[in-house]
């Protein structure tokens, strides 16, 4: 978010961001200087506190009068078009339908919604092309569909050859000959760190020694601490500030999650060059192509836990072919998911929707400043 804006600023265009007044996000928002309003929304969808975030949202649009409103994950998405309506240009980015977090009655009420709610925005945004064929299993999605994949910034995170990890495990304090799988990602059902540790035994019976960091936090670190209490070789993290080079210690990056729209925690990996073990979700056959850059293992329950297992284990053991693939990764980065191109074509969608002034030709060039709102 804080990227996005910092490049819609630098084209010269009014931008403010409404979202909670505390956390991660407005603390780097006001860290590089962009305008916000505080819109204090929860993450869940019914929670009781709903009919007030709509009216301190309609009250922000009100005040601001943006020219186009781009609302970002479900939560946004759902609260923002009941108060625009259609009323204003909408840009809708789910970053992962609502309805996967979903079951039994909920699922089928959040699919209703999304389906009647789908006109009121004059693009759903989909940050890859399994995310936008997901919509369309479910009838969501409307002529008005748009891709435009997730990008990373490959000058921040640059390739890590076999002495970027040893510099990285020396900085860690880990030991350089042990076989080191890491995840990172908020600790939660979504991100499915529970699979990878049902397969860490059948790992390490493979692979003896091999070590396996979890890092991130979240609602499931409890329940990891548990599952993990008895099993040599895991270690909980925690938050950390030092992500990238948690990913260039790795040897393999495991991406274990049971739903996505494309995460940045998989550009980022094979940006930095691992060879990735990813389960088969939103965008991850897209980045990894045909499989020169890692595995991808489908399935569920027990199953898809063998196929991790299996796939870890075989990389863990062969550091060659993790190195290779992880060659493959960044070159799939460079060829095809960098940060400018997401950037630009972000830009260029936005300013489609802003109106032209009459005897105004619509080029890059003469094409109005827009006052652009995000919600989150």
């Amino acid at each position: 978010m804080e990227i996005l804006a910092a490049d819609q600023r630098a084209r010269g265009w009014d931008v403010w961001v409404a979202c909670p007044r505390d956390g991660w996000l407005p603390e780097r928002l006001r860290e590089v200087g962009q305008q916000t309003r505080a819109w204090d929304a929860v993450r869940s969808p019914a929670s009781r506190g709903t009919l007030g975030e709509v009216g301190r949202l309609r009250s922000i649009v009100r005040d601001l009068r943006p020219d186009v409103v781009h609302l970002h994950s479900s939560k946004a998405g759902m609260i923002g078009r009941m108060v625009i309506h259609g009323g204003i240009p909408t840009i809708c980015q789910p970053h992962s339908w609502s309805f996967h977090a979903t079951t039994g009655r909920m699922r089928g009420m959040v699919l209703r919604w999304e389906r009647l709610a789908a006109r009121w925005a004059d693009v759903l945004l989909c940050v890859s092309e399994t995310e936008r064929q997901e919509g369309a299993d479910a009838g969501v999605l409307t002529s008005r569909v748009r891709v435009i994949h997730n990008g990373v910034d490959v000058t921040g995170w640059p390739y890590q050859d076999r002495t970027g990890r040893a510099k990285a495990r020396t900085s860690l304090g880990l030991d350089q000959s042990v076989p080191l799988a890491v995840t990172v990602g908020r600790l939660c059902e979504q991100k499915g760190q529970d699979l990878v540790v049902r397969a860490w035994p059948s790992v390490s019976s493979r692979v003896p020694g091999a070590s396996l960091a979890l890092v991130g936090d979240g609602p499931a670190r409890a329940e990891l601490e548990v599952a993990t209490a008895d099993q040599a070789g895991i270690q909980l993290v925690g938050e950390s500030d030092q992500i990238a080079t948690w990913l260039a210690a790795a040897d393999v990056v495991v991406l274990p999650s049971r739903w996505e729209g494309l995460a940045l925690a998989l550009l980022e990996a094979a940006a930095t060059g691992r060879s990735i073990v990813a389960t088969d979700v939103g965008g991850v056959r897209e980045v990894l192509g045909a499989g020169a850059a890692g595995a991808v293992v489908s399935g569920s329950g027990e199953t898809v836990v063998s196929h991790l297992a299996a796939a870890i284990a075989v990389r863990l053991a062969d550091r060659d072919l993790a190195d290779e693939e992880g060659v493959a990764a960044r070159r799939r980065i460079e060829d095809g998911f960098t940060l400018g191109a997401a950037l630009d074509a972000t830009a260029r969608l936005t300013l489609g929707l802003v109106p032209v002034p009459s005897g105004t030709a619509a080029t890059s060039r003469s094409a109005p400043r827009p006052r652009r709102a995000s919600a989150r």
